[in-house]
């Protein structure tokens, strides 16, 4: 299956009866096909709205989460932002087409050279790969726009939310890694945090220290 008008109009339709109906972030999502990020017996089930297993025991997350968590962060075109868990690299491809310069970074050096190559093979120019521990953040180019974590937390990272500008928006799943989880949105004012719960969602956990692969 390729990604031709007729599953992009399917693939849309799914992801706006989910609730994904920012304009900016559907037209990103258009531009950036799943299955160059899907390899092997699942690359066929590319373009379902479902999570799929990647390396490293990791999955890509379902498109319509894939949506929800881009739309919750309310991206601008000059924003900096800052991704904790590349997996297969498809998040960040679609907020390269959002924002001005992506940060991802993931505890496995396989999934980061995997999703450098796919950045590479489509031209993506605005993203940033890297292998660390993504519970830490990235001090060096902080303060960010905007963070996104792609695996749940018991709580928001201090490190990360230390990260965030004055401004800011973070959104994490928060909660144990064995049960359902919430979908939350930091907001960083002027006196303090603010927090909304978004939504339930199911993510593997954030692990400190580096993977094996």
């Amino acid at each position: 299956m390729t990604f031709d008008a007729a599953t992009k109009m399917q693939f849309l339709y799914a992801l706006r009866s989910k609730g994904v109906t920012d304009a900016r972030v559907l037209t990103a999502m258009e531009q950036v096909d799943r299955a160059d990020y899907v390899k092997g017996t699942f690359a066929e089930r590319a373009y379902e709205d479902m999570p799929l297993p990647i390396a490293c025991g990791q999955t890509i997350s379902q498109p319509s989460v894939v949506g929800l968590m881009t739309q919750a962060l309310q991206i601008s075109p000059r924003d900096k932002v800052l991704e904790i868990g590349t997996g297969s690299g498809y998040q960040a491809a679609i907020l390269s087409k959002l924002a001005r310069r992506v940060y991802t970074v993931d505890r496995y050096r396989r999934l980061v050279q995997a999703a450098r190559a796919v950045f590479e093979a489509n031209d993506i120019t605005n993203i940033t790969t890297f292998t660390a521990d993504g519970s830490h953040g990235f001090a060096e180019q902080a303060p960010f726009d905007r963070i996104l974590l792609t695996a749940a937390a018991e709580d928001p990272p201090g490190p990360l939310l230390a990260q965030l500008r004055v401004g800011g928006i973070m959104v994490l799943p928060v909660g144990q890694s064995d049960a359902v989880q919430s979908l939350i949105r930091v907001t960083r004012t002027e006196t303090g945090l603010e927090y909304d719960e978004l939504r339930a969602v199911r993510f593997v956990p954030l692990l400190e220290g580096l993977g094996q692969e």
